[in-house]
């Protein structure tokens, strides 16, 4: 049991899948793990720990932003023997050419968040995925005739800013979306020498202003979710 967990060791799964939203967690397992059980609810957090294809996963909510995300990640990694962490979001497109539930790997997170350099003393603006798992996810769509596109995307601690315009940092790295947590899980991962990755969905799109809405969000990532569990699968097997 750490800080922010309450589950106990051995409850939590070596390869961990997380969206930001708690009830997109639930919804999640509950429609494809099987023999689920509720480990965590501290903050109404959810964790649940089940099976898919035979194969143990843990399903947790990371909640929204670099610190969210930074500790409950940190906590899983450090404290639950976590080897591997998929972040399983939603993203804004930065390109009107990207349309709505578009899945996307990404290869590397930009910020300026000060969450990698305050926690461990780096000072890189950008941190690439860690380990094996981008790969296997991209072999993982190919086999599954799911497209993808892999790139960089923007990490932002602000959601609103008085600026509208894409961020320079963003714009000088060719960023194909922006979200709010890769960085400090990329950032992690590479402390702790583990494996992480983010799987993103364009729920709307910056310049074109679609949106898809807040129930669509939680319940209908289906593609998403299913390329995350085959992943998950070969990711285990490959610990």
């Amino acid at each position: 049991m750490s800080v922010h967990l309450a589950a106990k060791k051995g409850e939590i799964a070596p390869v961990v899948l997380m969206p930001g939203d708690p009830l997109r967690a639930k919804f999640i397992a509950e429609n494809n793990l099987e023999n689920i059980r509720l480990v965590n609810s501290v903050r109404n957090i959810f964790f649940y720990t089940g099976t898919y294809k035979d194969t143990t996963i843990t399903i947790g909510a990371s909640g929204m932003g670099c610190p969210s995300i930074g500790i409950y990640s940190y906590e899983l990694y450090n404290e639950f023997d976590v080897e591997c962490i998929m972040r399983i979001g939603t993203c804004g497109a930065y390109l009107d050419s990207i349309p709505l539930y578009t899945v996307i790997n990404t290869e590397t997170a930009y910020s300026e968040s000060t969450y990698a350099g305050t926690a461990f003393n780096y000072r890189e603006d950008y941190f690439q995925h860690q380990g094996n798992a981008f790969d296997i996810i991209n072999q993982t769509a190919a086999a599954l005739n799911i497209p993808v596109l892999s790139g960089s995307i923007h990490s932002g601690d602000a959601f609103y800013r008085v600026d509208r315009e894409m961020p320079a940092l963003a714009k000088q790295n060719k960023c194909l979306a922006a979200e709010m947590e890769a960085f400090a899980l990329f950032a992690n991962a590479k402390y702790f020498n583990k494996t992480a990755a983010a799987i993103l969905t364009v729920s709307d799109n910056i310049i074109t202003h679609q949106v898809i809405s807040t129930e669509e969000r939680e319940r209908s990532l289906t593609t998403m979710t299913q390329l995350a569990l085959e992943a998950a699968c070969r990711i285990h097997e490959a610990l």
